[in-house]
């Protein structure tokens, strides 16, 4: 990668040299900004987490402009953000067994206390913020994987592709069962829940968290075989050097680009069409792929910039500022959406996708300003910087 300034992204290289690489945490920055094109329609849908769970994924249709943004918001976000960043956060564990590897230090040793520290601030995302929390997912996977990383490469492969296979195994009968209900659309969203997201308090809701918790928490277990894999996924892309700055990475992530926006977009696209009958195949196994024609894309753009200008720095910033930006992305969409905050979602719901839109572009500037801002004066995010302060001690 060309030339960036002494605030570039702090991540290792996969060579010895310990060296750091700016496109990770660009990488990482478009990932948080990207879940949100997808979880920005659940907190201003009616009934906010649960109305999601119980409406179904919905009709998409392109016959009008409304129609057409909602709908490539779709074919664009749903899954692939959180399949990216799934991958990065793989990237990282390799990062931090290579690092534990060069110091001679026990692996997975300390580790497992950051696994488990980050299931506890899962839980806390869950409870408080947003139930449709990847914190506690991640952080189980991660024990896993943590443990993988000490096998021979051969057996991680092995694992890596049986996870694949496994979850081919539960995503295909669940998308034929899909197929053969026969129901035309997603249920009907309870007026209590309804109710609930719109007018009722802080503390009501978070009861309802609690008593509806398996319901909600099922994604993670859903796709608990898809997480293995690609986390293993991004552990092999990192050893093979796809996010270097020599010309063996861009050849890489030029083959990314190519198969993955070439089979993946189409695939993505037919399957978004196709409606609610193939949504988990859209959000669960066609994802994957566009996700990895996004590292390549974006891996072009990034060579191609020779002084980087807000839009690299804001996604660099929210991409060293990753945890804190995830929770804070959240809180200010349930705070703008929901009835404990402006209540916009009720409010503004008969108005089109285009209020919706402008929210996600307007946390996504603010995300940007906001960790560009506190990196000047602190080395790391704010909820970064507890995790480590309680890790020391």
């Amino acid at each position: 990668m060309t030339h960036t300034d002494a605030r570039a992204p702090r991540a290792l290289d996969s060579s010895s040299t310990g060296r750091r690489l700016p496109l990770l945490d660009v990488l990482r920055g478009a990932a948080i900004l990207g879940t949100l094109m997808t979880n920005v329609w659940i907190f201003t849908g009616p009934g906010g987490e649960w109305g999601a769970l119980e409406s179904g994924s919905g009709e998409l249709s392109f016959g009008s402009l409304a129609g057409a943004v909602e709908g490539t918001f779709s074919v664009l976000a749903n899954g692939k953000f959180l399949s990216l960043l799934t991958i990065l956060f793989g990237v990282g564990l390799a990062i931090q067994y290579r690092s534990a590897e060069r110091r001679g230090q026990p692996w997975p040793g300390r580790y497992r206390w950051r696994a488990l520290f980050l299931f506890g601030e899962g839980t806390l995302h869950f409870v408080l913020v947003f139930a449709w929390d990847v914190l506690m997912g991640y952080a189980v996977t991660a024990l896993l994987v943590a443990w993988l990383l000490t096998r021979s490469e051969r057996a991680q492969r092995r694992v890596m592709w049986w996870a694949a296979g496994l979850h081919l195994t539960v995503i295909g009968p669940l998308t034929a069962a899909l197929a053969l209900d026969g129901t035309e659309d997603g249920g009907t969203i309870s007026r209590e829940v309804v109710d609930l997201y719109a007018h009722g308090g802080y503390p009501d809701q978070i009861a309802f968290r609690l008593e509806n918790a398996i319901a909600l928490r099922m994604e993670p277990v859903l796709t608990f075989f898809l997480l293995v894999f690609l986390f293993l996924l991004g552990v092999r892309l990192f050893r093979a050097g796809a996010f270097g700055a020599d010309e063996t990475a861009r050849r890489l992530r030029s083959r990314l680009l190519l198969w993955g926006l070439g089979l993946g977009l189409p695939l993505n696209a037919a399957a978004t069409l196709a409606g609610p009958d193939l949504f988990l195949l859209a959000r669960y196994g066609t994802a994957p792929l566009l996700a990895l024609g996004y590292i390549g894309l974006i891996g072009a753009l990034v060579d191609r910039v020779r002084r980087p200008g807000p839009l690299m720095t804001g996604l660099t910033s929210v991409g060293r500022t990753a945890l804190s930006g995830y929770v804070l992305q959240n809180v200010l969409c349930a705070f703008v959406s929901y009835g404990i905050g402006l209540g916009l979602a009720e409010r503004l719901g008969d108005t089109g996708p285009w209020w919706v839109v402008g929210l996600w572009a307007a946390v996504c500037a603010v995300l940007m300003v906001c960790s560009t801002l506190w990196l000047r004066r602190f080395s790391a995010g704010p909820l970064e910087a507890v995790q480590k302060w309680a890790l020391r001690h």
